[in-house]
């Protein structure tokens, strides 16, 4: 079958005096973009769902958590992949990488601040806190390397079928965790639900593990996206100054700001003026499509804290990451007593 065939129009072409949305020539791959790192997001969310209700499962006392995480409807969370999938495809590049480079500078501050040893909750949330990040980071990374591709739509289109199903995967295994984790693990039934009663405490280490992987490839792609616009060594310099000084008093404020205001307010009021200062920076050194980027951010940063409203709150609870393997059933409160090999039958 002839290449040709495989090639798409260019439905940019179709819509005179708008402007391009600066993914490439055609609306079809930023929509196919804004859909892979939105389903990118849902497979984080889907597991650190499967974590969190495991958490909650395995302790007697975080019996409401439990349910409140069993009581979500798959129907808002398809609602938010699509709202996700609109805002990244809406957003435009540079934008985008502002925002990942932004996320980038704050999570290594953040994480260069904590003490040694395992400082699970501050990672975790920072983990919840980075949905809308990832999400501009992918699409970062895939407007660079699919960028003068010869079949770019066929590639975004192979690559959405993949995500669409590890998206899938993701949030079948959170059905299952939610309604059949308690019965099988305590009954040694599912090979799924027994792994996750042995290694659920080690998900946030994987999980930060790709993470990390996707944010350098997000950075490397947005200060490569940033720096084709400017001609001359001076433009880039006038630009990234006054950014980088931005950036480093937002790291400061924020940091400070979510020590006093560990709550999704505090997370509310951090988000407004991270994209304030944005925006006043961009006005002096930007373009009037990037204003309207920094706006479409703004939705979509409180549209991911929406959606990870309760994983917040449970975040906050000091004694929550107490996974361990241990033998005894999730609805037995004999969590306290000394670990059993996992191969052990419960007592």
């Amino acid at each position: 079958m002839p290449a040709a065939m495989f090639s798409l129009p260019s439905l940019s072409s179709w819509l005179p005096g708008l402007p391009s949305l600066e993914w490439g020539s055609s609306l079809l791959d930023s929509l196919l973009q804004g859909l892979i790192g939105a389903c990118g997001v849902s497979v984080l969310n889907s597991l650190l769902k499967v974590y969190f209700f495991v958490g909650c499962a395995n302790n007697p006392e975080r019996q409401p958590e439990k349910e409140r995480l069993r009581a979500q409807w798959a129907s808002l969370e398809t609602l938010h992949l699509a709202g996700l999938a609109l805002v990244l495809t809406i957003v435009g590049t540079r934008v985008a990488a502002l925002v990942v480079l932004e996320f980038s500078l704050r999570a290594v501050s953040t994480l260069l601040s904590l003490d040694k040893g395992s400082q699970v909750p501050e990672r975790l949330q920072l983990y919840l806190l980075c949905q809308y990040s990832l999400g501009c980071g992918l699409t970062c990374g895939l407007s660079f390397l699919q960028e003068g591709a010869p079949h770019r739509t066929l590639n975004l289109l192979l690559g959405l079928g993949l995500a669409a199903l590890l998206c899938t995967g993701a949030r079948r295994l959170h059905s299952h965790t939610c309604r059949l984790y308690e019965l099988h693990s305590s009954q040694h039934y599912c090979g799924v639900c027994l792994g996750l009663l042995a290694g659920a405490h080690g998900l946030p280490r994987l999980l930060g593990r790709a993470l990390a992987v996707a944010f350098v490839v997000g950075n490397l792609a947005a200060v490569a996206l940033i720096n084709r616009d400017f001609l001359t060594t001076s433009e880039a310099v006038r630009f990234w100054t006054p950014l980088t000084i931005c950036y480093t008093l937002l790291v400061i404020y924020m940091q400070e700001e979510q020590r006093q205001r560990p709550g999704l307010q505090g997370q509310v009021q951090t988000v407004l003026v991270r994209m304030g200062g944005l925006f006043v920076l961009l006005l002096t050194v930007g373009r009037w499509l990037d204003l309207l980027g920094i706006l479409v951010s703004l939705l979509g940063e409180l549209w991911c804290l929406v959606a990870v409203r309760n994983l917040l709150d449970i975040c906050q609870i000091q004694d929550f990451p107490s996974q361990r393997p241990s033998g005894s059933a999730p609805s037995q409160p004999q969590l306290s007593a000394p670990a059993q090999p996992p191969g052990t039958a419960p007592s």
